[in-house]
């Protein structure tokens, strides 16, 4: 990978060239201390830019219909008008680290649309399978003018908790059937969700999705609401025949405008960046952690007597820690 200087990628990406997009996301994805220098000035450049946009994240229990539904309902957002980037984080190769789903084979229609443009990250090991620049690269995104971002959840449990940790509305797909849906995905999931989509609602299937609706609805009743201004809503919809697409992105809009006015997307979207900075710090010292010379090693021989009985988990942490803090601090 060529590397240019930082004003490259922020005059490309002020001007929404798409080819200098990836390389500054592939950028702020490396590793390399030389590239991350031009990547953290980078996103400082973009910061004053962001912020603009509607972020969605969108997660589905198994068989819903994802990347259909996404690729229909970001190009009917296209072809309103909108600049959709959809960021779909995949789970990584162990071997390579790389992406082992193809994103942009899965959404051919999208992939081609001029006003969008798909990102497929592996998530690279960390914590809920969730990339770890996928923030900053939603960031570049909105500098370059994209009004709507779309995280896609490869589906894993926590991941879906992260993402719902940096997004304006949750969405979580469904399809018929509420009782074997709700064993397909945690009740959590659901108390993360500012709505439900019930999909494949088409064809014979158009009763039996309103009914799974509102056994769903009367199911979230109960369930404690994240907002003290919105109320979770359940819909249904058919992203093969694109319908009940724009009835759900009226209510999307009806939760930015709501959050809006009263202020809470302003606290909410503070309270993220809070988070992700801890985040960001939590990964940083386990990575200072376990690059220490000689500390796997020591973590090996640790591990050795918890399973051998000779120590008890408690006394080994307290070891290692102490271990780190007196001899790298």
């Amino acid at each position: 990978m060529t590397i240019h200087g930082m004003e490259y990628y922020f005059e490309g990406i002020k001007k929404g060239d798409r080819r200098i997009l990836a390389k500054a996301i592939t950028l702020i994805e490396s590793s390399l201390p030389e590239h991350r220098a031009i990547a953290r000035r980078l996103i400082e450049a973009a910061l004053p830019l962001s912020g603009r946009s509607i972020r969605l994240g969108i997660t589905g229990v198994p068989g819903a219909g994802k990347s259909t539904f996404i690729e229909s309902f970001g190009t009917l957002l296209t072809q309103r008008g909108h600049r959709v980037a959809v960021l779909t984080v995949d789970p990584s190769s162990k071997r390579s680290g790389g992406s082992i789903l193809a994103d942009k084979t899965r959404m051919e229609r999208l992939a081609v649309d001029p006003d969008a443009f798909i990102r497929p990250s592996p998530s690279g090991g960390t914590s809920g399978g969730v990339a770890k620049m996928t923030r900053e690269t939603m960031l570049l995104c909105e500098a370059a003018g994209f009004d709507v971002i779309l995280v896609e959840t490869v589906g894993v449990g926590q991941s879906e908790t992260t993402v719902a940790g940096m997004v304006d509305f949750f969405l979580v797909l469904m399809i018929t059937g509420a009782g074997d849906g709700l064993q397909g995905i945690k009740m959590g999931i659901l108390e993360l969700a500012d709505a439900v989509a019930i999909n494949k609602a088409d064809g014979d299937n158009v009763e039996r999705a309103e009914r799974t609706r509102k056994e769903l609805a009367d199911a979230m009743r109960l369930l404690h609401a994240e907002s003290a201004t919105w109320s979770p809503r359940v819909v249904t919809c058919s992203a093969f025949g694109m319908t009940g697409l724009e009835h759900l992105w009226e209510l999307i809009q009806e939760h930015n405008r709501c959050l809006s006015r009263t202020g809470e997307l302003q606290t909410h979207r503070k309270q993220q960046a809070l988070q992700w900075m801890w985040a960001l710090l939590e990964e940083r010292l386990k990575d200072h952690f376990f690059s220490c010379p000689g500390m796997r090693e020591q973590i090996a021989g640790y591990e050795a007597r918890i399973i051998n009985d000779v120590m008890t988990p408690t006394v080994a942490s307290r070891e290692l820690f102490l271990l780190y803090e007196n001899g790298y601090l």
